[in-house]
């Protein structure tokens, strides 16, 4: 953490002398802070934050642990590289910025080897007119979002400014569910205040596409198929691109992504959290999970939203000096296939190795509309708690195709006492957790009954 502080007080341009004084402490205390011989203790944090006008949450381990873990992914990729997990950690807690230029000259790369081989692939079939696979974009995205802890504050802020806005505007006397006084008002909203005309279409079709916004005539079109839920969900989302698109576009320029492609994707990932923080506005959701123990199935039908979108919207309550439980969230298909991953503490699933057979979500899909439950342990000695549900979106019509995930929330087993779902366990029995790992390509549990092929770290080791 010293490196870190020494860093910031660089970019302010300050002597230690004049930071300590402006810290009231002596500048032989400041210096050994910034070499790590102090420890950064929660008073001076807040004393930092005060007079420099940062957040303290700059100097969490989130960050490091995330890095970590993707630097570990890297090296994976290369046996050769002997690279302890020490010097991993070494490295990020001393040189941050080090670590993040590795991790792009790694990226840079697979990005090179990839459109290699979709050119190879040209030449191999002789289909000349195959346009090279373009790099993905969730990653990027999801690595500016993970960097802010999934919390957007600003974003957050003017997104519960909003909803209070619309839930002065609900009509007491019409309906009682909560989701269809919000689609009203946000209806109203739009046609009241941007001209924004709102209509259920059948010329959208799920799970293709949710809505449709013509800018010229002003009109809206919503899959004619969704909930009240998630079309005041998309409401809400055209709102946040309208009202705060100022906001958005400054939040995309500071997160300096690589081309068009991700600004876009990092455009559409911001007005979908301001979406989520319209619907379970922060401080009156926060309030009704404290309350019922963070229990997914009544916060859903409390403000109206799915499962999915209460777990999503539970990954983002870090909120400086009013956060909520820290917890995981990931949605995996039937073939592992991880399209979502959030987390608002440290810990997180490889890219390299894919995930764990052994992990609770799996078990998911065979019990279908069933909350299941788990004690896991991970190879560095940490253990969580894990829930996880399966959940389907689309049409449900006869011969339509729809989508199938699996849903998992987890937490810390120190923070699982929070959880309703932790009732009845024996959270102080090591027995009672299952081992899992972050996928068999980096996991180094040699004698586990699952392994699907040897992992990269053993034989590291070995030829080592």
């Amino acid at each position: 953490m010293g490196v870190r502080l020494q860093r910031l007080r660089e970019e302010r341009k300050l002597t230690q002398a004049a930071l300590a004084r402006m810290l009231g402490m002596s500048p032989s205390y400041l210096n050994q802070i910034e070499r790590n011989q102090r420890p950064l203790t929660v008073a001076i944090l807040l004393r930092i934050g005060a007079v420099l006008g940062v957040d303290p949450q700059m100097f969490s381990e989130h960050d490091s642990a995330a890095l970590v873990s993707d630097l570990r992914d890297a090296f994976s990729e290369l046996p050769q590289a002997d690279a302890s997990l020490a010097e991993l950690k070494m490295l990020v807690q001393n040189m941050p910025g080090v670590a993040r230029a590795v991790l792009l000259m790694q990226r840079r790369y697979q990005m090179a080897a990839e459109r290699a081989g979709a050119l190879e692939s040209q030449f191999d079939d002789g289909n000349r007119g195959l346009s090279p696979i373009p790099p993905s974009i969730d990653e990027e995205v999801r690595d500016y979002l993970n960097r802010r802890q999934n919390h957007i504050d600003e974003l957050d802020r003017a997104a519960e400014n909003l909803a209070g806005s619309v839930a002065e505007s609900v009509d007491k006397n019409a309906a009682d569910n909560v989701a269809d006084n919000s689609a009203a008002a946000l209806r109203r909203r739009l046609e009241s205040v941007h001209g924004v005309t709102v209509t259920a279409s059948a010329e959208v079709q799920l799970p293709l596409a949710r809505h449709r916004y013509d800018p010229r005539r002003k009109l809206l079109l919503l899959a004619a198929s969704m909930t009240e839920g998630q079309q005041a969900f998309q409401m809400a989302a055209q709102l946040g691109l309208m009202e705060q698109a100022a906001m958005i576009e400054a939040l995309v320029q500071a997160a300096a992504l690589s081309s068009d492609a991700a600004r876009a994707g990092a455009r559409l990932a911001l007005s979908n959290y301001f979406a989520g923080a319209v619907l379970l506005p922060y401080r009156r959701f926060l309030h009704a999970a404290e309350t019922c123990g963070y229990d997914i199935e009544l916060l859903s039908q409390q403000f109206g939203v799915g499962f999915e979108a209460v777990c999503h919207r539970l990954s983002t309550m870090q909120r400086p000096g009013h956060a909520g439980l820290p917890v995981f969230f990931m949605r995996v298909d039937r073939a592992g296939n991880v399209s979502k991953r959030q987390s608002a503490a440290a810990f997180h699933f490889s890219r390299a190795g894919g995930t764990c057979p052994l992990w609770v979500v799996y078990e998911a899909f065979s019990h279908p509309g069933q909350v299941l439950r788990q004690v896991a342990s991970m190879p560095d000695g940490s253990t969580h708690l894990w829930i996880a549900r399966q959940v389907s979106t689309g049409p449900a019509a006869f011969m339509a195709p729809r989508k199938s995930f699996a849903i998992a929330l987890g937490c810390d087993i120190s923070q699982a006492h929070r959880m309703v779902y932790a009732k009845g366990l024996d959270l102080g029995d090591p027995g009672v957790a299952t081992p899992i790992g972050n996928g068999c390509k980096v996991c180094e549990r040699a004698a586990c009954a699952q392994r699907a092929f040897p992992s990269i770290l053993q034989g590291a080791k070995a030829g080592a």
